[in-house]
């Protein structure tokens, strides 16, 4: 079942296609390290594919038909893409859905410290991470500032060469004896992973303080005293206000995300890999909008989500628990003159959704952990999920055969190569996906994603040869299943 090998299938068009589409997908990873970096970037290239914005249509009144392309964003982190089918949507609409946040340091409320005459932005991580994986490399800050009048700034420290980095501080081996023997788990503490900003203290504002300045310091004397405690401290705020806009009471309300600096690089001497940050689950991300994109008027709507808060529940207003995608469904429904309540409901049972999650590939070095005969490997092609979950399924979606039957035969028919996996062997772990929130409506779903290895790494692996199944096999999800 999971012998085949999908580099054999290929002519040199193939290969042709499967290098432009890594190419592709490495320029959306590098310009998308964040949801909102990620809804910015789809929904430039969605509107040069002819969509246009489902919130303007309703704004206007404007009915829409068979053939239309809409995009429907949610605060900027979370999308929902549509291309209009002849049939009526009460008859079913076939989704794929991904997404597209992924682990991070956050930066916490009140981030900014000194200690030691060096700065510290105090940060919370996100999602399920090794945590010693994030020490001694180089991270850049990305993220919007909102501030009080309104306006907002777009972040992005640490990309460009001639940008600043900022880290993770470990400890020298030759003093870390006590360190070394802790578990993996509390080798490096949540609270330790603060990133070092900076080590340059303000200038001492006596030694060139005028008689108007100084008159200005006595009304904010609690201000001066603090510039003088924390010379550091005041010397990065200067920096913030001066290059980018910032105060420090605008990053009690921003986003900022550490993500890991640098490019998406091919991997490996035959270049047959892509070794990149936040791979879990744009891999998977990237090939459903493109698979969408090509779609011209389906039998069915067509629809991708890409979701916000996956890695830590799927909860909050962008996350797929929330009732955006219910919402935009309905909106769609009553552009096209479908819409009743119970027409919805019928719409979202009758519908066919692919969750479009990542696997972990079987890896050599750790094989104790795998039941070879029931993983993914690199290089054999996407990998359905029948369930995910942990001890005893739990909290999994577990696919009915019937619909497995059905979404492997419009496979077969595209020619795609395919496997079957689990994450690894029962009761060494598991995990979850979006699968089993849109199965709660009654529609058929099923976990169906690219295979990875070091996932929820600061830099994780996946096949070219499997991001180009992956895009063959949602395309064919769209037109044959």
């Amino acid at each position: 079942m999971n012998g085949k090998d999908a580099w054999n299938t290929y002519d040199e068009a193939d290969l042709s296609k499967l290098e432009q589409l890594a190419a592709a997908y490495k320029e959306f990873l590098n310009q998308g390290k964040t949801e909102r970096e990620c809804v910015t970037f789809v929904v430039r290239e969605a509107e040069k594919e002819g969509f246009t914005d489902l919130a303007r249509a309703i704004r206007e009144n404007r009915k829409l038909k068979a053939g239309d392309r809409v995009y429907y964003s949610n605060m900027g982190k979370s999308l929902f893409l549509a291309v209009l089918g002849e049939r009526p949507m009460e008859e079913g609409l076939k989704i794929i859905g991904a997404h597209i946040d992924s682990p991070r340091l956050d930066l916490k409320q009140n981030p900014l410290y000194e200690e030691a005459g060096l700065a510290y932005l105090d940060t919370h991580y996100y999602g399920g991470i090794k945590k010693y994986q994030w020490v001694a490399l180089p991270l850049a800050l990305h993220g919007t500032v909102a501030k009080r009048n309104g306006s907002v700034i777009t972040v992005s420290i640490g990309e460009k060469e001639e940008e600043p980095v900022f880290g993770v501080t470990d400890l020298l081996p030759h003093i870390a004896q006590n360190q070394m023997m802790k578990k993996a788990n509390v080798v490096i503490e949540g609270e330790e992973l603060d990133l070092l900003i900076g080590s340059r203290p303000v200038r001492d504002c006596d030694e060139d303080e005028t008689e108007a300045e100084a008159s200005e310091a006595l009304e904010a004397d609690e201000k001066r005293k603090s510039r003088k405690k924390n010379p550091v401290r005041a010397a990065i705020l200067d920096i913030l206000k001066e290059k980018y806009g910032i105060d420090e009471e605008d990053l009690m309300t921003a986003e900022l995300e550490a993500v890991p600096a640098g490019q998406a690089r091919e991997y490996g001497l035959d270049k047959s890999m892509v070794m990149a940050y936040g791979q879990d689950d744009r891999v998977c991300a990237y090939p459903a909008f493109r698979a969408l994109s090509g779609m011209r008027t389906p039998d069915r709507t067509c629809v991708c989500l890409l979701v916000d808060k996956e890695e830590i529940g799927s909860v909050g207003a962008t996350g797929m628990q929330s009732r955006f995608f219910e919402n935009a469904a309905a909106e769609l429904m009553d552009r096209c003159g479908q819409y009743s309540e119970l027409a919805l409901r019928r719409c979202l049972s009758h519908s066919r959704f692919l969750s479009a999650d990542v696997s972990s590939a079987f890896d050599p070095a750790f094989a104790a952990e795998f039941d070879k005969n029931n993983t993914a490997f690199l290089g054999k092609g996407i990998a359905f999920n029948k369930y995910s979950g942990s001890r005893g399924k739990a909290g999994a979606n577990d696919a009915n055969a019937e619909y497995l039957a059905a979404v492997m035969s419009a496979f077969d028919d595209g020619g795609v190569t395919y496997q079957a996996a689990e994450y690894g062997k029962v009761d060494h772990g598991g995990g979850g996906t979006i699968s089993y929130i849109l199965a709660e409506y009654g529609m058929e779903s099923v976990d169906c994603g690219v295979p990875v290895l070091s996932m929820h790494a600061p830099w994780e692996v996946v096949s070219k040869a499997d991001l180009y199944e992956t895009l063959k096999a949602y395309t064919a999800f769209y037109q044959k299943a």
